[in-house]
């Protein structure tokens, strides 16, 4: 009886990461290394130094595979990731590249609203409000004033 296949995580050498996913396919492993782009258009791993193994048969030739330290182990078997979990990375993934979501401001933080009505205008970051809504305070008519706005329309 052959067991369901399930994902494996390997630890690489440091920068490292294509040539061992390069062996690792060549073994016949499907692998997967998620990368970002920063803001000034450089391309990292999203994980340095670890990369993605699916396991169908045996997985003791990972490794030996030249370029991987070590498996992620749970007692003396790789530990396993679930599916649905690089399921959620990939649809994260546009153009090649995982969409990281956008760091929320900390509390009191002085934000600019980007969008809307008040674009331009420079507010006190008061918190979430609800889902993809924020919650700032702005000088109105010299008094401070909660006001709720998308999200999309505050930058830090």
């Amino acid at each position: 009886m052959t067991a369901a296949p399930y994902w494996a995580v390997a630890q690489t050498e440091p920068q490292r990461e294509h040539i061992a996913r390069v062996w690792l396919m060549r073994l016949g492993y499907e692998t997967y290394a998620p990368r970002v782009r920063l803001r000034r258009g450089r391309v990292v791993r999203l994980f340095p130094t670890y990369i993605f193994a699916r396991v169908s048969l045996a997985w003791y030739p990972i490794l030996w595979t030249p370029g991987i330290i070590r498996l992620l182990m749970a007692g003396d078997a790789p530990a396993r990731l679930p599916e649905i979990e690089i399921q959620r990375i990939k649809r994260r993934e546009v153009g090649g590249f995982v969409r990281l979501p956008r760091r929320r401001p900390f509390i009191g933080q002085q934000v600019r609203i980007v969008k809307g009505s008040f674009e331009g205008r420079m507010a006190l970051y008061a918190g979430m409000s609800g889902d993809e809504r924020e919650r700032v305070l702005l000088e109105l008519l010299g008094q401070m004033v909660s006001v709720e706005l998308p999200a999309q329309h505050v930058s830090a």
